[in-house]
């Protein structure tokens, strides 16, 4: 086996959600491999600070929640710029509140965010993708997508939904040469977690509950998304790669 089979040269990936976090590393990742990255995000001084630190090609502000927003962007900048090869759908946010007392505009803020978004930029990206009939994208589902902790159920479903979204997403479009997986991350290290980072108790109970006995690094995520991204993976489909220390495959 050639490592060429991991190379993205000649690649343009779009990563939503890479003005920090997990995106940010995900889109350096992708960029040391050889792929052309397009940043995306709201905040467009955030993206212009991301470029920077990235060397990133392009970036691109739009709301990924946001359908028509999205397409439009997408539908330019294949008509001004090119092809995007790679889709990796990043953008994500958490509200922890126990589900008794979790608000409405809460709920309907993170399915917005968290699988509306995989919807909104998925079906733009893909319908070009289809024309090519090459392409692919990845997901970031959870290791949530597998497993529950009090505070964060509707978190849980948003997760669960884009494993099945990713899927669903195999099914429909592998037949015109694409391949949709999904990366499953367990407890990193991010702006998102950054609540239960600074908690030294939580902090205590994860590395006795995680096999490898530690936070996981965002550069550890970077591997299975250059896999998932490259020839190598030309015949995987409708997969979730969980990247989480063996936390799901323990008691």
């Amino acid at each position: 086996m050639s490592i060429t089979l991991f190379d993205l040269t000649g690649k343009r990936a779009l990563v939503t959600g890479s003005s920090q976090g997990i995106g940010l590393a995900l889109a350096k990742g992708m960029a040391a491999a050889g792929a052309e990255i397009i940043l995306n995000g709201r905040d467009e001084t955030k993206l212009a600070a991301a470029a920077a630190e990235t060397g990133a090609a392009h970036t691109l502000a739009f709301d990924a929640t946001d359908h028509a927003a999205a397409r439009d962007a997408v539908d330019r900048f294949e008509a001004e710029t090119g092809a995007i090869d790679i889709l990796v759908n990043n953008a994500g946010m958490q509200h922890r509140t126990p589900l008794e007392d979790f608000p409405a505009d809460a709920f309907e803020r993170l399915m917005r965010t968290n699988v509306s978004s995989v919807f909104n930029v998925g079906q733009a990206v893909a319908r070009h993708m289809i024309a090519r009939r090459a392409g692919k994208i990845i997901n970031i589902a959870s290791v949530q997508t597998a497993l529950a902790r009090p505070g964060i159920a509707p978190y849980t479903a948003t997760k669960g939904a884009v494993a099945n979204l990713t899927k669903g997403m195999a099914t429909d479009w592998a037949k015109y040469g694409l391949q949709c997986n999904a990366i499953a991350p367990g407890y990193f290290d991010t702006p998102l977690n950054a609540a239960l980072v600074s908690d030294p108790a939580f902090t205590t109970w994860l590395e006795k509950r995680t096999p490898a006995g530690r936070w996981g690094n965002v550069d550890e995520l970077v591997g299975a998304c250059i896999f998932l991204a490259s020839g190598a993976s030309s015949f995987v489909n409708g997969h979730v790669l969980f990247v989480d220390g063996g936390i799901t495959a323990s008691l």
